[in-house]
C-alpha cells in the first residue's frame, strides 16, 4: 500500500532577534520619511513661485510693480529664486500684461473679471515664458504653471489653466508643438 504523500509545510519566518526588529523599523522609517520629503525646487521654479506672489498683489492690490518687488525680494526664501528669471517674469508681465490677456481671453468660457486670481496669474505666466523664454520646453512651462495652480490656488484650478494653456501652445509655439506631435 502507497503512503500518502504530504504537502511540505511552509516555513515560519524566523523570530527576530531585538536589535533585527530596531534594525527593520528604523530602515522603514527612513524609507517613510524620505518617500515624504518634497522634492528639492529648482531656483527657476522659486523664482515662479515668487512671480506669481508678486503677480497677485499686481491683480488684487493694483500695486506699482517696483514696490511690489521690494517687497517680493525681502521674503524669506527669495535668495535661492532666480532672480533674474524673477524680474523677467515681474517687470515683462507688468509691462505686457494687456497683450497677454488679449491672448489668453479667446480661450476663456467667462469673463477675466472672474478668473481667480492666482490662474489667472499662472496664465500670465505661462504665456509669457511661451513668448519669451524660448529656452524652456513648452511642455516645462505647462507642468510648471500646472504645479503652480495646484499648489496655490483652488481645487480645480489647475484643470482650467491646463486647458488654457494647452490650447494657446499651438499657436505660440507651433513649430515645437507640432515637432513634439510628430515624433510620436
Amino acid at each position: 500500500m502507497n503512503k500518502p504523500t504530504r504537502a511540505p509545510t511552509p516555513s515560519l519566518p524566523q523570530a527576530l532577534t531585538p536589535e533585527d526588529a530596531l534594525v527593520q523599523a528604523q530602515h522603514a522609517q527612513t524609507a517613510h520619511a524620505s518617500a515624504l520629503k518634497p522634492k528639492p525646487r529648482s531656483a527657476r521654479t522659486k523664482a515662479r513661485e515668487f512671480a506669481l506672489q508678486a503677480l497677485y498683489q499686481l491683480i488684487i492690490g493694483k500695486n506699482e510693480p517696483s514696490d511690489i518687488d521690494l517687497f517680493t525680494r525681502d521674503l524669506v526664501g527669495f535668495k535661492k529664486a532666480d532672480s533674474v528669471h524673477y524680474d523677467s517674469l515681474l517687470h515683462g508681465i507688468a509691462s505686457q500684461k494687456r497683450d497677454l490677456d488679449a491672448l489668453i481671453l479667446p480661450h476663456l468660457d467667462r469673463g477675466l473679471e472672474v478668473i481667480s486670481p492666482v490662474e489667472h496669474a499662472c496664465m500670465w505666466i505661462g504665456v509669457y515664458e511661451f513668448k519669451h523664454c524660448i529656452d524652456v520646453p513648452w511642455r516645462v512651462v505647462l507642468n510648471e504653471c500646472i504645479e503652480l495652480s495646484k499648489q496655490f490656488g483652488g481645487t480645480d484650478g489647475h484643470k482650467y489653466v491646463n486647458a488654457v494653456l494647452n490650447a494657446l501652445a499651438p499657436e505660440l509655439r507651433g513649430v515645437e508643438v507640432a515637432s513634439e506631435r510628430a515624433a510620436k
